[in-house]
C-alpha cells in the first residue's frame, strides 16, 4: 500500500497515535480484515513491532481481534472510533474538572497557598506589576481580581466582550452582588444595549464613549489591556498593576465619567 505521508501526519495528530499505529490502522482499514503478517507487509511496519502496535490499537478501540485461528484483526469503522474518542475525552475532562474542583480541600493546595503567601509578602506594591499575554490568561487574572475584591469593581468593556465571556462575568458579578461589593460597568455600546446588558448581568451598566478595556478592584488593583478585542486572542495583551497611588487616580476619573450624564 502506497502510504500518503501527509495523511499519516494529519491522522497521527487527530487521533493521538504514533507513526506505526497510524500506518497499521490505515493498512487494516484498506483490507478490512488481515493477519499481523499481512498488515506488516502492507503497512511497512516491522513485523516484530506489528503485534505490539495491534495490541495497543485494540486496547484503544481502533481494531478488534477476530476469534479463531489464524488470528486476524478487523478495523473498527472511523465513525465508531471518533465517537469513542469523543466520549473518552469528555469523561477525562470531567474527571480532571472534579479533581481540580476538589483540590482546594487537599493539604497540597494549602501548602501551595502558604508558599505563595510566603513569597508574596516581602514584595513591595510597586513590584506587583506585570504583563499578561494571551486573552485566556487575561480573563483568568481578571476573574481572580474580581473575586477577591472587597469594596468595589469598576469595569470598562464592550457588549462583545461581556457576551463572549458571559458565564465568567455573570458568575463573578453574582458573587460580588451577594457580598455587597459595589459593581459599576461602562460599555462603549449605545444606551439600549447597555440597558439590555444591565438586565442580563444584574449589575449597573451604562453607555459611555470610552474605547477602553480595564478593571479596577478596590481602587487598588488595575488590569488594563493594550489591544482591542478584535485582535487574535493569542496576541491580546494586558498589564496588571497593584498600585493604590496610580489606580486610585484612574478610579476617580471613572467615577466622574459615571456621574456625568
Amino acid at each position: 500500500m502506497a502510504v500518503n505521508q501527509e495523511l499519516v501526519r494529519k491522522l497521527k495528530g487527530y487521533f493521538d497515535l504514533n507513526i506505526y499505529e497510524t500506518k497499521v490502522w490505515l493498512a487494516l482499514l484498506s483490507k478490512g480484515i488481515s493477519s499481523a503478517g499481512e498488515i506488516a507487509e502492507i503497512s511497512g511496519v516491522p513485523r516484530s513491532r506489528t503485534y505490539d502496535v495491534l495490541e495497543s490499537l485494540e486496547k484503544r478501540g481502533f481494531v478488534i481481534q477476530k476469534l479463531g485461528k489464524p488470528v486476524k484483526y478487523i478495523a473498527v469503522r472511523p465513525e465508531v472510533v471518533i465517537e469513542k474518542l469523543k466520549n473518552n475525552t469528555v469523561r477525562d475532562a470531567e474527571d480532571k474538572i472534579k479533581t481540580l474542583a476538589n483540590l482546594k480541600d487537599t493539604t497540597e493546595y494549602k501548602e501551595l497557598e502558604e508558599l505563595h503567601k510566603t513569597g508574596i509578602e516581602p514584595i513591595k506594591n510597586h513590584e506587583l506589576s506585570t504583563s499578561i499575554k494571551g486573552r485566556s490568561n487575561l480573563y483568568v487574572q481578571m476573574r481572580d481580581v474580581m473575586e477577591n475584591a472587597e469594596k468595589s469593581i469598576y469595569i470598562t468593556s464592550s457588549a462583545y466582550e461581556l457576551l463572549s465571556k458571559q458565564k465568567m462575568f455573570k458568575d463573578a458579578f453574582a458573587k460580588l452582588v451577594r457580598r455587597k461589593v459595589d459593581v459599576k460597568v461602562m460599555v462603549s455600546d449605545n444606551e439600549d444595549e447597555a440597558k439590555k446588558l444591565s438586565k442580563k448581568f444584574g449589575v449597573p451598566i451604562r453607555s459611555k464613549p470610552l474605547n477602553a478595556r480595564f478593571i479596577i478592584a478596590d481602587k487598588r488593583e488595575l488590569i488594563f489591556t493594550i489591544k482591542p478585542t478584535n485582535v487574535h486572542e493569542d496576541f491580546d495583551y494586558g498589564v496588571w498593576i497593584n498600585s493604590p497611588f496610580f489606580t486610585n487616580s484612574l478610579a476617580y476619573m471613572f467615577e466622574l465619567a459615571w456621574k456625568n450624564d
